[in-house]
């Protein structure tokens, strides 16, 4: 299904962004992660950037489902959404993921949960998108002893499913997400479904999480951000979490009110609150005990995703030709560079080859099966996954850890 790839150990930096990891022979492409500063500069937008938009939704009608919306590569991060999904874990300065590990109790456990699902929100980019990952793709990274694998599991609808096991520290990641992005005439709305579980198997603990939806505001004032309602809960402890993402009014601007969380940590059979909460997903989020009024800040943005580094290859044999950053190198490449008609012949050829790929299956009557995963769907659940293996091993792809990124 994918051709052989050669990737060079040697990388040097892009011109357009100097954190960027460019292998010589364009073959793996790694850029920064989105940050609170610096990351992928808002430079690479494209020119009359509005004008440019209403002009692609021009012949879609309100309601109408984006899934399958294909983007011109200038309105493209220089990643794919497997690479998005991975980074909210792998790319860290303050280790939030290990931390729900270092309590002694289980209220002190779902709190730091609680304070990790926070650290997974980023800022998104006004006008820029991901790719959407072709199927089969991959991304594997590894943090330490922490190791992560996506699989893209459908394409029609796209399925992106990830595993991530630490084995030191008794900890298993597994996510199905199945993104639907609806255009609603000056709005595009983009839900996440699907589920994201977090094992502490120590503690025989299972977290389910939902995520915000992510609003693109067309007018009449741009804007994108994090909005709705997400719920935690682990049943083992009885604890429950309601955060609520709170929906800026564009025509007051970004002042203190503009991307609020508030929510509560409560008791799932009493519905009793324990904490309140309260703060700004990018500024800082505090946590405050009802009962005796104490209030202390649980995620502190800037120190968590303030400036990140970029993984870096360790192991350029040991990519695989499905790796995200192989499959997209040369239109991210073009991309990096401005080279806007490079980039649409290259990922114009990627998706010609994949819809070559479903018309050969389709003739042989073949039906494609997931390498790392089992791929389920029922109407009353929807899609979902599970790893065919229990382990995730090492990746040729590392992060840094925190500690690294703080010296």
């Amino acid at each position: 299904m994918w051709p052989s790839v050669h990737v060079s150990a040697m990388t040097h930096q892009s011109k357009v962004l100097t954190a960027a990891q460019v292998s010589e022979e364009m073959t793996a492409v790694l850029t920064p992660p989105l940050a609170l500063e610096g990351g992928i500069a808002a430079e690479h937008r494209a020119p009359n950037l509005i004008q440019r938009i209403l002009s692609l939704f021009h012949n879609v009608r309100p309601g109408s489902d984006l899934t399958n919306f294909q983007l011109p590569p200038m309105f493209n991060l220089p990643k794919s959404h497997l690479q998005l999904f991975a980074e909210m874990i792998y790319c860290i300065n303050d280790d939030y993921l290990s931390k729900c590990v270092e309590g002694s109790s289980s209220l002190e456990r779902f709190t730091a949960v609680v304070a990790w699902n926070l650290s997974m929100i980023r800022p998104p980019i006004f006008g820029l998108a991901p790719y959407n990952p072709v199927l089969g793709e991959t991304h594997h990274v590894s943090r330490g002893t922490l190791n992560i694998l996506l699989e893209q599991v459908s394409h029609h609808p796209p399925v992106t499913a990830l595993h991530a096991t630490d084995e030191d520290k008794n900890i298993e990641l597994i996510w199905c997400q199945h993104p639907t992005p609806k255009f609603h005439g000056t709005t595009v709305e983009a839900t996440m479904d699907g589920r994201r579980q977090l094992k502490l198997a120590r503690f025989d603990e299972n977290y389910e999480m939902e995520t915000p939806k992510l609003l693109i505001r067309i007018l009449p004032i741009p804007g994108i951000e994090w909005v709705g309602n997400v719920r935690i809960k682990c049943k083992e402890s009885g604890l429950e979490a309601d955060l609520c993402f709170h929906k800026t009014n564009p025509f007051l601007g970004f002042g203190k009110n503009s991307r609020l969380v508030k929510g509560k940590i409560f008791y799932s059979n009493s519905l009793r609150t324990i904490y309140e909460i309260e703060g700004h997903w990018d500024r800082t989020v505090a946590l405050k005990d009802v009962n005796s009024g104490e209030s202390r800040v649980i995620y502190n943005a800037k120190e968590a995703i303030g400036k990140l580094t970029p993984p870096s290859i360790k192991d350029p044999k040991g990519l695989q030709p499905s790796e995200s950053v192989v499959v997209w190198s040369e239109v991210s490449r073009s991309i990096l560079d401005k080279d806007w008609g490079k980039a649409r012949e290259a990922k114009r050829s990627i998706e010609e080859k994949q819809r070559e790929l479903q018309r050969e299956r389709k003739s042989k009557g073949e039906v494609w099966v997931p390498k790392h995963f089992i791929l389920r769907h029922s109407k009353e659940c929807g899609w979902d996954c599970s790893p065919i293996e229990n382990v995730v091993h090492e990746a040729p792809i590392i992060a840094p850890c925190p500690e690294e990124t703080r010296d």
